[in-house]
């Protein structure tokens, strides 16, 4: 993820109030927020539903007394449908009798199973809220409603219980409402933006036929596209896919571009997203790139992505040398001590003529 301040000077440098900035991996909306922070107009896609409703609630706050009612009024529905919650939380595999206190466990069930989160402004900032507390280090803050597990990926349900068994770890009772409406102040104690962005969930390939208004009038692109053979984001983000619908246990290559190892439909993958966004792009419009990769050099990690925005912008040029910055220790070793990933990561600045 990277920070708002990466976003924040790019836009500086390259756009003006009221520009249209377009993020075809928009992730947990950062450009999408500062983009409308600072006065621009936001959009963009991502396949992974996680994104989507992170970077959906960001691209469209709703009123802090509109979130507040609402719940409250999912707490009095809860209420009356406890028993069937607890009565589901039966059913599940032994990681959730593990991972989270059976009074966290069955409202969590309750918001599960009634909020609409793909279609409703307000129950998708909600289930964004209940995503960024799922799961984390519960030794260090007890706004996380889980057993001890990385706030960044969903650690695996066998590797889970071993190590909460090993460590003798149990879950904490959290008190779910409470926490929700303390996360909703904090929300609103930062700045919110007075636009409103549009998030779709969807391929990037298809950027063009979904955002037909954008037409020809993007000024910039502001990314940071899945690394090469890093990280595959189902996969490690199985537990916030599951409280939006999807499986109890982990999935693997659910879509065939979540974790590419082969470089060459790697670089066959990004010149498709960018041709998919090719028609959005005004003229000389910029295009921002954070990239890494993993046993590639930085030499030809940059030459293979030039590769694939000339052959789709053939005029386009990099405005200065690429930035390189290395990673810092990821929170997962401390979890899985030998977990491995990129080393460093390059930053990109094209002018598509």
């Amino acid at each position: 993820m990277f920070p708002e301040e990466f976003v924040a000077r790019n836009l500086e440098s390259f756009t003006k109030k009221g520009d249209y900035v377009f993020d075809p991996f928009c992730g947990r909306g950062t450009t999408i927020l500062q983009s409308l922070l600072m006065d621009r107009n936001a959009a963009g896609t991502d396949i992974n539903a996680v994104a989507y409703c992170i970077s959906g609630a960001k691209s469209r706050v709703p009123p802090i007394a509109s979130v507040m009612r609402r719940i409250d009024e999912l707490q009095r529905s809860f209420k009356s449908s406890e028993d069937g919650a607890r009565a589901i939380a039966r059913e599940l595999p032994r990681f959730f009798r593990h991972a989270y206190h059976p009074d966290t466990l069955s409202p969590l069930l309750f918001l599960r199973r009634v909020l609409k989160w793909r279609d409703d402004d307000v129950d998708r900032f909600i289930a964004a809220l209940v995503l960024g507390a799922l799961h984390g280090e519960k030794d260090k803050s007890e706004s996380y409603f889980s057993n001890q597990m990385p706030r960044t990926i969903s650690t695996k349900p066998a590797y889970s219980v071993r190590y909460w068994r090993h460590h003798g770890l149990r879950a904490p009772r959290r008190d779910v409402f409470k926490l929700l409406r303390e996360k909703v102040w904090y929300r609103f104690c930062t700045e919110i933006p007075s636009m409103t962005g549009s998030v779709s969930m969807a391929d990037a390939r298809d950027a063009a036929d979904i955002f037909r208004g954008l037409l020809g009038r993007v000024r910039a692109v502001i990314t940071s596209p899945p690394y090469l053979d890093v990280t595959r984001y189902e996969e490690d983000q199985w537990l916030r896919l599951w409280f939006l619908g999807q499986s109890s246990e982990p999935t693997y290559r659910a879509h065939s571009d979540d974790r590419h190892s082969s470089e060459e439909r790697y670089w066959e993958f990004l010149s498709e997203a960018w041709e998919g966004i090719a028609p959005l792009m005004a003229s000389r419009s910029i295009l921002v790139c954070r990239l890494g990769a993993k046993d590639i050099s930085r030499r030809d990690l940059t030459d293979s992505l030039e590769e694939t925005v000339l052959s789709v912008f053939p005029r386009a040029f990099m405005t200065c040398p690429p930035k390189v910055s290395k990673l810092r220790k990821r929170q997962t070793n401390t979890f899985q001590p030998k977990a491995k990933g990129c080393f460093f990561e390059v930053d990109f600045v094209f002018r598509l003529n």
